[in-house]
């Protein structure tokens, strides 16, 4: 990060978060409360004559106001389709991002709820159902300002990135450089593979974090929204061994099957996308070091374990992609 990104959000005092709120025409009622959320920061804030409301300020420098702007139309389709997801609030002026003391937020409505029993089968056909729903508005249009999911955005760049850095130990650098190397190697070659698959707009980021349930599924959360193959949403919610994993996306597929074509030959991008995920997230965490907030929530990170265990997990994707992958009957 460059030295003035190290504090984006040293200035978002409570004070400055009220301000910024009832800038855009909310009277508030001094009730303030942070909310999980480490990439931006997020608040319930307390308002007069109504319920609680959602405000999401941007973490500078990451979205230019296109790409956020792309990010809130697309939910707001998905809205207008009926599909179950938290759009953010339309303004006075019509707008749904604003701008106040030097930040950029949106507000959303409070939608209260708990993680989906991923263990359950109902369940699982249920999120496949509307994951297709997603997916159907998501093939309307194409994403202009926001990067796809693929070995170069999400494996290349994050990697070498990672290698310029300094958080990996000199004694493992040449362990995990050859590891994920090899690794990205193997994911290219099952892209190749897995030519002619289609891609549209995804959530990107469809883990159970991700999905509020109360009587049914509603989706938050689409900061990290992309361009992609379908399996990226789906591939997060598999857990377990092969056959537990065979059996989760076979009630998953059931339900989607429902709204949309699945094409069997994206099975072979899940492990995968599994290993980008691995990768981008480590250089995710290395990027946002110099924020306090990550070494306090993320301690481990950094440590000769935390990076013999990604070593020893890239070593497993390997192992995992010259492996077939998942099959439906």
């Amino acid at each position: 990060m460059k030295a003035v990104d190290a504090l984006p959000f040293a200035t978002l005092t409570p004070d400055r978060i009220i301000d910024c709120v009832e800038s855009v025409g909310q009277r508030c009622d001094g009730r303030l409360g942070a909310l999980n959320s480490f990439e931006n920061r997020v608040y319930q804030v307390g308002v007069e004559e109504g319920p609680p409301i959602i405000v999401k300020f941007y973490r500078p420098g990451r979205w230019s106001d296109a790409a956020i702007g792309e990010e809130h139309a697309y939910c707001a389709e998905l809205a207008a389709a009926e599909v179950p997801v938290v759009a953010p609030l339309v303004l006075a002026d019509g707008r749904t991002l604003a701008h106040a003391d030097g930040f950029r937020f949106a507000l959303y409505p409070k939608c209260a709820g708990r993680a989906p029993e991923l263990d359950d089968d109902d369940t699982l056909e249920w999120l496949g159902r509307f994951i297709a729903r997603i997916h159907a508005v998501g093939e309307r249009k194409p994403f202009v300002h926001r990067p796809a999911i693929d070995p170069r955005s999400y494996g290349e760049s994050p990697l070498a990135a990672l290698l310029a850095g300094g958080s990996l130990p000199d004694s493992l650098r040449p362990a995990y450089e050859a590891a994920a190397r090899h690794a990205l190697e193997r994911v290219r070659h099952r892209f190749a593979e897995a030519q002619g698959v289609k891609r549209l707009r995804l959530h990107a980021d469809c883990h159970a974090g991700n999905i509020l349930w109360s009587d049914g599924p509603h989706f938050v959360d689409f900061d990290d929204c992309r361009s992609g193959p379908a399996i990226q949403d789906l591939w997060m919610l598999l857990s377990g061994d092969r056959a537990a994993m065979t059996q989760q996306l076979l009630a998953i597929v059931e339900g989607y099957r429902m709204f949309a074509d699945f094409n069997r030959t994206e099975l072979l991008l899940i492990e995968p996308l599994r290993t980008l995920r691995l990768i981008h997230y480590a250089s995710w965490l290395a990027e946002r070091w110099s924020d306090p907030a990550f070494p306090a929530a993320f301690p481990w990170f950094g440590t000769e374990r935390y990076w013999q265990d990604q070593i020893l997990a890239l070593k497993e994707q390997i192992a995992a992609m010259d492996e077939a992958p998942l099959e439906l009957p």
